[in-house]
């Protein structure tokens, strides 16, 4: 029998550790033998967007022909919503795609990328896997520390990695901060700014991103429609960004990247404003049935302004989590994030979040007596 030779893969490859998906809620009724909630990876409770569906319904017949590569119709209805120039506007299969895109298409090997501490692992990984020098800057009281990352810019950085809001805490920087923090970076530096949860902000002065992209910067603004449109399982995202930085990605990205399906569901998404609403309505309910039921209990959390909390247990969440489990619900252990002794659970609906809470107090009462 043959042996791989391991040793033979890039170091830099070698080093990765890998992104692990939450488990199917369906992989886990067939483990438990009985209905389960998943709260564990940020999806949209109420389901996908009712027109998205009938969109895609339609274009089903024709998926034996390969897809617009280019995905023309829907970056020109990205370029009239945002008043962005199509020629600006790339696709991606979900965005974290384009969060890899954008290291391979713009750093070179060996030189250096700026992500923060307990932040989105995808940004690591995407660095890693194109031999770049990962330079990590230290979070504040789980916000970005702009300023720490500004001060880890050398000559041979040349990306920088940032969430707005972040993942796993749902913190954000305001506008005026990320247009500071722009002032004092290079122009030969890339910033790629993730904004998957921007349309489930509603604090004030949060994002004036394209305007910068508007302005020449060199930054790529990165959405999706996998959060508030719940479209997760079509794998559709989508990046704002120089005409010259959109070009290359277009170089090593994958041929139909995106499939009719996704970009016809996406199209029909951005006019679904009712669900649109009905979601931001569901979250904002659940964000305070959430956060009151956990005050209540004597646990601690991060406020977000996202659709999800980050959770302190004040301990390894592991048996915890197992526990949940075994009463049918699904969270995410945030260690391999940076915070060992937290969980991050959704904003379900709530139904949900009730049988959360439910859970939580069986779980944690013999704790919190002790």
């Amino acid at each position: 029998m043959s042996r791989f030779p391991v040793e033979l893969v890039p170091s830099y490859v070698r080093a990765i550790r890998p992104y692990i998906p939450g488990k199917p809620i369906e992989e886990a009724e067939r483990e438990l033998g009985m209905r389960v909630i998943k709260l564990a990876s940020n999806e949209n409770p109420l389901g996908p967007s009712p027109l998205a569906m009938d969109a895609a319904r339609k274009i089903l017949a024709g998926t034996n022909r390969y897809p617009d590569g280019g995905g023309f119709y829907l970056r020109e209805a990205l370029a009239e919503r945002h008043n962005v120039p199509k020629e600006q506007i790339v696709l991606g299969c979900g965005s974290s795609d384009l969060i890899d895109q954008s290291a391979r298409a713009y750093v070179p090997f060996g030189y250096e990328g700026i992500i923060s501490e307990g932040t989105f692992p995808l940004y690591e990984i995407a660095l890693r896997s194109i031999g770049a020098r990962i330079v990590r800057a230290p979070i504040r009281e789980f916000h970005y520390d702009l300023a720490a990352i500004t001060a880890a810019v050398t000559p041979r950085t040349r990306i920088i990695y940032l969430a707005n809001p972040n993942n796993p805490s749902g913190t954000m920087f305001t506008a005026d901060e990320f247009e500071a923090f722009m002032e004092r970076i290079p122009d030969s530096v890339l910033v790629v700014l993730d904004e998957a949860y921007y349309e489930y902000v509603e604090r004030q002065n949060y994002s004036r991103s394209l305007n910068m992209v508007r302005k020449g910067r060199n930054l790529l603004v990165m959405r999706t429609f996998s959060k508030i449109y719940g479209l997760a399982g079509m794998r559709i995202g989508y990046g704002f960004g120089p005409a010259g930085l959109v070009e290359h990605i277009d170089k090593v990205r994958l041929p139909f990247n995106t499939s009719d399906v996704a970009q016809g569901a996406a199209r029909a998404a951005l006019d679904d404003h009712d669900h649109v609403r009905k979601s931001l309505e569901s979250n904002r309910a659940g964000m305070t049935q959430m956060t009151e039921g956990l005050a209540e209990l004597g646990i601690s959390f991060v406020p977000s302004v996202a659709n999800f909390l980050l959770v302190n247990l004040g301990t390894s969440p592991e048996e915890i989590t197992a526990q949940l489990f075994r009463r049918g619900v699904i969270v995410r252990p945030m260690a391999w994030m940076g915070f060992p002794h937290a969980i991050r659970v959704t904003i379900g609906t709530h139904a949900e979040i009730e049988q959360f809470l439910g859970a939580m107090r069986e779980v944690m009462t013999p704790a919190i007596s002790n």
